[in-house]
């Protein structure tokens, strides 16, 4: 058996190939994946604000909300119930993710996102068809069995596909489909909202079919990628085909030699969930945990789930908080296309620091107005109203070039091959664990911390720009199956996982 030295390119330009067109079709089917799970964190906020929808599954909120002058306006929607309906997505999506984990990466990424695609279907039909509270959280328990699948597969399938060059910008796709998933949920709760006969929350609901069917129906045509073709049906040879197809030149010998060396060292590995404890996998692990829970501490979902809420709490009219949520759609939506553009040639790290300073001064600007302002009984001015409007829209934009985009992307750029489908699971499961815990607790913690729940969020970020600053290696334009060299590089991993091997690399052909 001869054994070929080849050597490590310098960064992603080392294989051959370019944009084509099955790659830019199969990326967009996939990330509509994005787009659903989107629209599921931006309808919850919009209907739980809409007054028959409280009226006929939320009526002692309702009560709260237009009857009881004595309650706090920081507790006014503080509901158990009500945020059972918005987090009980994300506690089915944790347990479906690592139902997803095994499926992936036994089956392929396709198969997930067929799943995932039909789940969703079920899901959208239950909730626009609700007639009580257990139709309608069983219809968001299975958009959530949805989720899990499609944000398990889909960020795999994207990374598995794109160049090294371009990883960045095509794994960005699936996060500006979720902006643009909730800057849509928002348009359509603004214009359901006038329905007259209160029953355009249902429409709301129900429309979450629109793009469940695309990705359903798009999932049979999509391509498997290379990457799983060769783990899971061992035909090289098609695996070479669809290399040469996707990457539109017939020299991929370099980046097919590299997937063959990750796969054999994938299909040794038979306990993925027990290897990824390994000492040598010990940064993959950190990373795996504290991105997704740092996305989900930069308070963000408390935007995406109650700002239309948030903005009744300050003063703002039901039409009025509906119309704020889809300018504050319009921005997030904006700043991760401009974060698609950029990501590849300024790198993660400057994004996610940039975006860390920026989310943290905005959200302390918020906390200490509604201290100065906002009292538990009456309502703040409209100029400090608009004002904390444009605040967010400042933070959200923060956000959505930084920890949102890349919170998808640098987990799953940086996992080896033959940890890569556990690792994605861990990361979605701490992702849909701590998104079920904000989700939870917040409007509970608006009612006791009131103005501090800002500064809380704001001390977090504080913490992870400072993680992020120290601890996360530059990724940009580093091949997915050369990822371990950027950590063996790296000041303070390199003690953990040895030392960088230089220059080369062995590849048994």
């Amino acid at each position: 058996m001869a054994v070929v030295e080849v050597p490590i390119p310098s960064n992603g330009r080392g294989y051959n190939g370019k944009m084509t067109p099955i790659v830019i079709l199969s990326c967009m089917v996939a990330a509509t994946g994005g787009i659903i799970f989107g629209y599921d964190i931006g309808i919850s906020g919009g209907v739980t604000s809409m007054v028959p929808f409280l009226e006929k599954f939320f009526p002692d909120v309702y009560t709260k909300m237009k009857q009881d002058n004595k309650i706090s306006n920081y507790c006014k929607f503080d509901s158990q119930l009500l945020t059972t309906f918005t987090s009980s997505l994300y506690i089915a999506g944790l347990l479906a993710s690592f139902f997803a984990s095994s499926i992936t990466r036994a089956f392929g990424r396709k198969p997930s996102i067929l799943v995932g695609g039909a789940a969703f279907l079920i899901g959208a039909a239950l909730g626009g068809a609700a007639l009580n509270i257990y139709m309608l959280i069983l219809g968001r328990v299975l958009l959530g069995v949805g989720i899990g699948f499609a944000n398990q597969a889909v960020p795999l399938y994207l990374s598995e596909m794109a160049l090294p060059r371009y990883r960045g910008a095509i794994n960005i796709g699936f996060q500006l489909c979720v902006g643009i998933g909730v800057l849509s949920a928002n348009l359509i709760n603004f214009g359901t909202e006038k329905i007259k006969d209160g029953w355009g929350w249902r429409i709301s609901l129900a429309m979450a079919a629109v793009p469940a069917t695309i990705l359903t129906l798009g999932a049979f045509f999509l391509p498997e990628t290379p990457n799983s073709i060769i783990q899971n049906s061992k035909n090289h040879q098609k695996a070479k085909l669809m290399l040469q197809s996707i990457r539109g030149t017939h020299d991929v010998q370099q980046e097919f030699e590299d997937l063959i060396e990750a796969s054999i060292m994938s299909n040794s590995i038979k306990h993925p969930f027990k290897n990824i404890l390994q000492r040598k996998y010990r940064p993959q692990l950190v990373m795996a945990i504290a991105i997704p829970f740092f996305q989900q501490f930069t308070g963000i979902n408390v935007i995406s789930f109650y700002a239309p809420i948030l903005f009744l709490t300050i003063g703002l009219g039901e039409s009025a908080s509906l119309l704020s949520a889809v300018m504050v759609g319009i921005v997030g939506t904006t700043s991760t296309f401009i974060s698609m553009l950029i990501v590849d040639k300024l790198g993660r790290r400057v994004l996610f620091i940039s975006g860390g300073i920026q989310m943290f001064f905005s959200q302390i600007l918020i906390g200490s107005i509604m201290a100065a302002q906002l009292g538990d009984h009456g309502e703040i001015s409209k100029k400090y109203a608009y004002l904390i409007l444009v605040l967010i829209c400042i933070y959200v934009a923060g956000f959505a070039w930084s920890w949102g985009p890349l919170g998808w992307l640098v987990p799953s750029e940086i996992f080896p091959l033959e940890i890569r489908s556990a690792a994605q699971s861990i990361t979605v499961a701490v992702n849909f664990l701590f998104t079920f815990i904000v989700a939870q607790t917040f409007l509970s913690m608006l009612c006791h911390f009131k103005y501090g729940t800002f500064f809380f969020f704001g001390g977090w970020v504080v913490i992870m720009t400072v993680f992020v600053y120290f601890l996360l290696p530059e990724t940009k334009n580093v091949p997915i199956e050369q990822m371990d060299r950027v950590w063996r590089e790296h000041f303070f991993w390199k003690r953990i996982v040895g030392d960088k091997i230089e220059g080369k690399q062995t590849v048994v052909p």
